[in-house]
């Protein structure tokens, strides 16, 4: 299926459903991979930052987890046929590697936090096989252990919660080290699914204003990077629907 062109970005036009299905096919072929999720603050950050737009150019999966995203794409490509949300895709994935028998890693989060996280996900899906788990503050220095760790869990899947561009640099860095079949960078989802942070009103999400949610519960942080992404975000889409015309 042809890859859908937004910007710097290149995403797969597929649902949730869709990308499950691909990481379980994935995982029985022994084909490794890491998938992407891309809201608009990632697809800026990739502008300037070349590691971070290779490592995405490189991944096997790429999902718009942005609403504007999909609406940018009926504007100026093939229309998307939805959001896919790190956290709405993490969910799924791990209601699939219950059912296939799949083990996880969960890396990233604050100390404490990524087990809260696993114990919550144990509460949910109690034949899903949590291979290991480890908090996202470690030094340089301490990574190849974790990696290694990763490995020696035997888990297929990994999920890394460390923020961007931090977990992509892991990932990258790491991989041949790592053993896990398949990849997925999360951001803050962990503290979500801990409950240790709340989500956005799903009116919110289908209006692509999640971003103005995180924003209210965390201005010092966030207003600086919303601000200027959104509007490099709002300009470039300009420019480009200006030139299609």
């Amino acid at each position: 299926m042809k890859r859908v062109r937004i910007l710097n970005g290149v995403f797969d036009p597929i649902a949730i459903t869709e990308a499950v299905d691909a990481v379980g096919a994935m995982i029985r072929s022994g084909q490794r991979g890491w998938i992407a999720t891309v809201n608009v603050a990632v697809l800026m950050m990739m502008r300037s930052d070349p590691r971070l737009q290779s490592f995405v150019d490189r991944a096997t999966l790429v999902v718009a987890d942005g609403q504007p995203i999909v609406f940018a794409s009926r504007w100026i490509a093939k229309a998307l046929p939805g959001r896919v949300a790190g956290i709405d895709l993490l969910e799924a994935l791990l209601a699939r590697a219950e059912s296939e028998r799949f083990g996880v890693y969960l890396l990233g989060a604050k100390p404490g936090v990524v087990d809260a996280a696993a114990r919550r996900i144990g509460d949910r899906w109690p034949d899903l096989e949590v291979c290991g788990t480890a908090d996202g503050y470690f030094s340089t220095e301490e990574a190849a252990e974790r990696a290694r760790d990763v490995a020696r869990s035997g888990a297929q899947i990994l999920v890394v919660g460390m923020g961007v561009p931090r977990q992509e640099y892991f990932l990258e860095t790491h991989w041949l080290e790592l053993g896990a079949t398949v990849a997925i960078g999360v951001g803050g989802a962990l503290d979500v699914l801990a409950g240790a942070q709340p989500r956005a009103p799903e009116t919110l999400q289908r209006l692509g204003l999640e971003w103005l949610f995180r924003l209210a519960h965390e201005p010092r942080r966030l207003w600086r990077r919303y601000l200027v992404t959104n509007s490099q975000f709002v300009f470039l889409l300009m420019r480009e629907l200006l030139r299609f015309r």
